[in-house]
């Protein structure tokens, strides 16, 4: 679908091409068409735990369609039956005792069943139905959430998080409106369509075929303007979606928009985005909504002239094919005819809610069928110790020790101990293929060591550390982990070894010992006031009005910066892992919280390897090994001592002659 040009958003430039008028736009987005294989897979989720509720339903519909049509045809055995003959006595002067109302009484209360358990199967159908529609969801939302803690990081890139959210909220309600009320319409109207038909051929022939003629041209007027409508909705599944991408982003940004006075341009993409659905949705919703006072008046017509055509063969006594109507006949084939026009306008009006509903589906589908992460590491991290021969075995104690279990194609398993050495050789790596951020990168990294990455935005700092992650996978060269490649190894074992605290901090809504405790699920409370102690957060907590217990919210909006980002890193001591990625962690913190921070940090980075990325030269200047990268290539590497003597890039940078980006 094309895009048109908007005013780029604080942060972001929307290079979009012009596809013309708004609403070629609208129309681009396909035509009323029905979905099978969306249709069949959504069904599977019905059938899969529901198939006898489902089965039931039908049956409930059933009954209650068939209830509205005896209701119909009841007027003709009442009038015809019952009450023409009674009138015909008493025009004879034959009087009417009790016993003739008899028959009258039994066809009644015959009647009055019919319509109680239509009534009843109604209930059961929407009692049922709701059940199996919130059912439906949920499996869907629980295989959506389960399928997105799959997905690379890649995905979440290429897709707007209001989008996603658009997936879990507008377009599964669209589902449980189709489940719950549009296909059970839609089966009831072609169940009551088939069986009014029968009961109005059985009532009179000549008028039946009136209506087939006076319904084809309905169909054909209608058709039209239903046709218009579907290709809309569609659209206004997709504008919806972009709107909501947009809310959320600028949500999050607003405080860039008002540092920079960009409320304004803000509002006028908003404008844009929202007319965009606003035409969409009138076009579908206007097409949609005067189907039904086209319909209701085409059939005010075809109810008047059936009257005046039914009339004149009762009057003539005209017999056809055995066939004489009378007034009760009359008056059951005006009710037949009203509940055979109305169920077939149903269906036209549900029809556009099904297109809508699948093509919210879709989108959905699009995100469960997306590639899920690759793993094809088979090397797993467990726990270990030494045994009387001074081997490595694997044990189900925790030991504090942890070892790589690595399986052989000739079944010989081997361990090796964690210790936390980690090398690139000659590593090329592009988010896209056809641009390469990193070039022949090569590092090495020993077991304890203090590793900081320097150099100019963009320059590749932080996608090292998403390469040792293995966020993305590399284009060429090799990573190895304690001598192992790590595409050998298992993501979540590798996860597990690496620590990560980020320039953006990530606080959950819960308590501020749930946060830390995010780290290690089964660290008791000891352990978090340990790990709060090691990144100097234990004394701000307890001022916090509940301490420990203070719940936090909204990403801890309750929080300064600093003490959002103190809380990062106690998450990330509680883990404890043997290596630690430190990417920007004290650019929020002022100078004089850095220093106490850095305290901290030194106690927590010892005995660990450390990467290291920071702006603030002073923070790296105790590393062991400085790298400086530039446009993916480390152009020096060295101490801090080395690098000045060198009087390179560094010396450039931490005297002051250069400034970082």
């Amino acid at each position: 679908m094309p895009a048109r040009r908007r005013k780029p958003a604080p942060g972001q430039e929307l290079m979009m091409k012009n596809s013309g008028p708004r609403g070629a736009r609208a129309v681009s987005a396909g035509g009323m068409k029905l979905d099978p294989a969306t249709l069949k897979r959504l069904v599977g989720y019905v059938f899969k735990d529901y198939k006898l509720r489902f089965f039931f339903v039908f049956i409930c519909i059933i009954v209650n369609a068939l209830a509205g049509v005896a209701s119909s045809l009841f007027l003709k055995e009442l009038i015809d039956g019952n009450i023409t003959p009674l009138l015909e006595k008493k025009a004879q002067g034959i009087t009417i005792v009790s016993e003739d109302f008899v028959p009258l009484l039994w066809t009644i209360g015959r009647m009055a069943l019919i319509y109680v358990a239509g009534m009843v199967c109604a209930f059961l159908q929407q009692w049922l139905m709701v059940g199996i529609s919130q059912g439906v969801q949920k499996s869907i939302r629980d295989e959506m959430f389960e399928k997105m803690q799959k997905l690379p990081i890649s995905y979440f890139d290429r897709n707007t998080h209001g989008d996603i959210m658009s997936r879990y909220t507008n377009d599964i309600d669209t589902l449980r409106q189709m489940l719950s009320q549009s296909i059970p319409q839609a089966f009831s109207s072609v169940i009551t369509i088939v069986s009014v038909f029968i009961s109005m051929c059985i009532v009179s022939l000549p008028l039946t075929g009136f209506v087939i003629i006076s319904l084809a041209v309905m169909m054909m007027i209608t058709g039209k303007v239903a046709g218009k409508s579907g290709k809309f909705f569609i659209a206004q599944q997709s504008s919806i979606a972009e709107v909501n991408g947009y809310i959320e982003e600028m949500i999050n940004g607003q405080k860039v928009v008002k540092v920079f006075n960009h409320e304004q341009p803000s509002e006028e993409a908003f404008d844009e985005l929202n007319n965009e659905l606003y035409v969409n949705a009138r076009e579908a919703n206007g097409f949609a909504n005067i189907l039904g006072p086209i319909n209701n008046n085409l059939g005010h017509l075809q109810y008047a002239l059936i009257a005046v055509l039914g009339g004149t063969l009762a009057i003539n006594n005209v017999n056809f094919l055995g066939q004489t109507l009378q007034i009760g006949g009359i008056a059951s084939f005006l009710q037949l005819s009203r509940s055979f026009t109305m169920p077939i306008n149903q269906i036209v009006q549900q029809f556009n809610f099904i297109i809508m509903a699948l093509a919210g589906a879709k989108r959905i589908f699009q995100l469960i069928d997306e590639k899920p992460e690759t793993d094809d590491g088979y090397v797993t991290l467990v726990n270990a110790k030494t045994n009387a021969n001074g081997e490595i075995e694997e044990t189900s104690e925790h030991t504090g020790m942890w070892a790589w279990k690595h399986p052989h194609g000739t079944g010989e398993v081997t361990y090796t101990p964690l210790k936390g050495e980690v090398t690139m050789n000659e590593v090329d790596f592009g988010y896209v293929p056809e641009k390469i951020v990193l070039h022949d990168v090569t590092l090495y990294a020993e077991p304890g060591q203090k590793v900081a990455f320097v150099g100019s935005t963009g320059a590749g700092k932080t996608t090292i550390t998403n390469l040792i992650n293995r966020f993305y996978d590399i284009a060429d060269g090799k990573i190895r982990y304690d001598g192992i490649n790590i595409n050998k190894i298992k993501k979540d074992d590798l996860r597990h070894s690496l620590g990560m605290v980020l320039q953006s901090t990530n606080l959950f809504t819960g308590t501020v010992m749930e946060n830390i405790r995010y780290g290690k699920l089964d660290a008791t409370d000891d352990e978090v006031y340990a790990a709060a102690r090691l990144a100097n957060a234990d004394d701000f907590i307890r001022r916090l009005p509940k301490g420990y217990d203070t719940m936090l919210t909204e990403n801890g909006a309750q929080l300064s910066q600093g003490q959002r980002q103190l809380i990062a890193i106690a998450r990330a001591a509680i883990a404890d892992p043997p290596v630690m990625i430190l990417d920007e962690a004290t650019s929020s913190i002022d100078t004089r919280t850095e220093e106490i921070v850095q305290k901290g940090m030194d106690g927590l980075m010892k005995g660990r390897t450390v990467f290291v990325i920071a702006h603030r030269l002073s923070t790296v200047k105790n590393s062991d090994v400085i790298m400086v990268l530039e446009q993916g290539h480390i152009i020096e590497r060295g101490n801090h001592e080395k690098l000045i003597a060198e009087k390179g890039r560094y010396y450039k940078l931490y005297t002051g002659a250069f400034e970082l980006d």
